[in-house]
């Protein structure tokens, strides 16, 4: 090797002398800036994660709510929207779907209060949405909502299964 090369500064050489090695203490704060990189990173992919999924339960309980509007409003057409395809392809016309839902599922027909409980997806794009509710007699009920987001983004209900409320007598 020349003298040259020895002695130059930003020579291969030269820059390799300057590494510090692993361990030494010259290294450690290198390795912290390193670790506080990946912590701040991986809770931002978790912060867009939350957000994300903050707003698909948006999306879907906005869903039941139109649906619930529609009953209270007697708009058999608007609730009967907001059911999915496979719902509409057993109930064909929205006069054939209230009849079902007046005779099943009264209580969602016209709550007097409602409120959304925990939900969780059961699948790629379907959600689970526990709801509790109270019929318009006073009677509380418990909810299971399921969606799916279709093609076009929409989230459209495909089923409830309701129950009575424990310790409610009907």
């Amino acid at each position: 090797m020349t003298a040259l090369a020895r002695v130059m500064p930003g020579s291969w050489r030269h820059a390799r002398e300057r590494i510090p090695a692993a361990g030494s203490a010259e290294c450690l704060p290198m390795r912290t800036v390193a670790s506080l990189l990946i912590l701040v990173l991986t809770g931002l992919a978790v912060q867009a994660d939350d957000a994300t999924r903050d707003t698909t339960l948006k999306a879907a309980r906005a869903t039941i709510e139109r649906q619930i509007d529609a009953f209270r409003r007697n708009d058999a057409a608007a609730a009967y929207a907001e059911a999915a395809p496979q719902v509409r392809n057993l109930f064909p016309s929205a006069e054939t779907f209230i009849a079902m839902v007046a005779k099943g599922y009264s209580p969602v027909l016209r709550p007097r209060s409602y409120r959304f409980e925990t939900a969780r997806e059961t699948a790629e794009d379907e959600i689970a949405q526990g709801m509790s509710l109270q019929d318009e007699a006073g009677l509380d009920w418990v909810a299971l909502y399921t969606l799916q987001r279709q093609a076009d983004g929409q989230w459209r209900i495909t089923g409830c299964q309701l129950k009575k409320a424990p310790g409610e007598r009907v």
